[in-house]
């Protein structure tokens, strides 16, 4: 069996770690709705102080076929080569609280040999609870916050936040895996599943990560910088308005998520805010479709987000 820590080389500054800080985590690869995952972690390397303490091999845990790294070619030569990342690092939040951030790809590869060497990363640094974020396209509708499923062991944030709690099968990542492992252990585990409007799911929706944000807040005590993103979000959903309004037939699909949503969260008998009283969902499918349908017709106009 492989060594796990193998798969990560430790900086200098991992040796100054204190211990019982909590760990945040969000991977990008799959299902990344709205970018959530992308944006939350750009926005706190960019708005936080923090080092990285730990590099992980990506040669070995990564497809390049798959996710290509991009270049820059500049008229004749290659300017650039960004290349992929997986690394959990010392951050500070607002008030200078501390905190480790795993951030980066998911990765292809290894998956046990990955978990094993996160769980002997928690277990060096005696991390005090451990919380992820991932974010899917559900047809709910962008006029209504955004919902979260909570999964783990955390029954506090389980009961306080998540709106809906599915029995269902579906796709695992990497950060279901060490959940599971984790849960088995007693450590404090927290899973945030954000409900991304289908229709905003190919958009980077500054709302979502705020959502993001503000779900890690309440499982760790820490505290974010919003102000941009709430902004930026403000911006963004005024341009969607504008271009929903501008169509009868979207303002209707609208409608129609909107009185989905309004009956599952009233507590009537809906197994689930996605679906109608006749068991069907058309509209998640139907208002993307019109969407991109829509902004084809808008043709080279930039005024607002591309949907769709």
């Amino acid at each position: 069996m492989s060594d796990p820590d193998d798969l990560y080389e430790l900086a200098d500054a991992a040796s100054g770690i204190p211990a019982g800080l909590p760990l945040v985590a969000g991977l990008t690869g799959f299902a990344d709705a709205g970018s959530t995952v992308a944006q939350l972690s750009q926005y706190m390397l960019d708005t936080l102080d923090g080092e990285v303490v730990a590099t992980f091999d990506v040669d070995t845990l990564l497809d390049y076929r798959a996710r290509r790294p991009i270049i820059t070619f500049d008229q004749d030569h290659i300017e650039d080569y960004e290349a992929s990342s997986l690394t959990l690092s010392l951050m500070k939040d607002e008030i200078g609280q501390q905190f480790l951030l795993l951030s980066g790809f998911e990765p292809d590869f290894r998956w046990r040999q990955f978990t094993r060497a996160v769980l002997g990363l928690i277990e060096r640094y005696q991390v005090s609870t451990t919380t992820w974020v991932q974010a899917i396209p559900m047809p709910v509708p962008h006029t209504r916050p955004l919902g979260v499923t909570v999964s783990g062991n955390r029954v506090d944030l389980i009961e306080s936040l998540s709106v809906w709690k599915p029995t269902t099968q579906a796709p695992a990542n990497a950060l279901h895996l060490l959940e599971y492992t984790l849960a088995k252990t007693e450590h404090p585990i927290a899973g945030f599943v954000l409900l991304v409007p289908h229709y905003l799911a190919d958009t980077e929706f500054p709302d979502a990560a705020v959502a993001a944000l503000s779900s890690i807040s309440a499982a760790t005590g820490l505290i974010f910088p919003t102000d941009r993103l709430r902004e930026e979000g403000r911006d963004f959903l005024a341009k969607v308005d504008e271009q929903v309004q501008g169509n009868h037939e979207l303002t209707s699909l609208v409608e129609t998520l909107e009185k989905r949503h309004d009956t599952y969260m009233e507590g009537n008998p809906l197994p689930s805010p996605l679906i109608g009283s006749d068991g069907q969902v058309p509209s998640a499918d139907a208002i993307a479709a019109e969407l991109e349908k829509f902004l084809s017709r808008r043709g080279d106009d930039e005024t607002g987000p591309t949907i769709g």
